[in-house]
């Protein structure tokens, strides 16, 4: 099926997007992963593998639409050296993710392709989910300090 070429170019903005958030979601897990901090390592590498199911969404939706998905393009990461800074740096990266997908919902709808505009909506729940999680992390840093946060974080024994 021939899609709106504007449509595609937006699918692939989207596409991009997701692939920068796999490397910094994963990059973060490893790093708590090294620091000891199991629970977060799962939480951001979870975070990760959901964004690993958009990007193949996008890329199928893509495809479909007679688009070439391009997967070597990438935003600029924003790498925490700190944990407080890992949560801040992912909070706002999916703050934009939901402005973007948004935007890409309302140009779905402008050229007409519901079935595009269906898939974005499910992924922009996800990324709701992603938004409410991370502010759940910042409110516990917030209110247990960052010291007793962290040993939260210490998988079980």
């Amino acid at each position: 099926m021939k899609g709106n070429k504007e449509l595609i170019d937006k699918l692939n903005y989207l596409l991009a997007g997701e692939l920068t958030a796999i490397n910094q979601y994963m990059l973060h897990a490893e790093m708590c992963e090294d620091w000891g901090y199991g629970k977060l390592h799962e939480d951001f590498e979870g975070r990760a593998k959901t964004e690993m199911h958009h990007a193949e969404k996008l890329m199928e939706r893509i495809l479909f639409l007679d688009g070439k998905p391009i997967v070597s393009n990438l935003n600029a990461m924003t790498i925490g050296a700190s944990v407080s800074e890992q949560v801040d740096n992912d909070h706002g990266m999916e703050l934009q993710t939901v402005k973007d997908y948004n935007d890409a919902i309302a140009l779905a709808v402008k050229v007409g392709d519901n079935a595009t505009k269906s898939i974005l909506e499910d992924i922009l729940r996800d990324e709701d989910n992603h938004v409410d999680e991370l502010e759940n992390l910042q409110d516990q840093i917030e209110q247990m300090g960052i010291q007793i946060f962290l040993s939260t974080q210490k998988p079980e024994e």
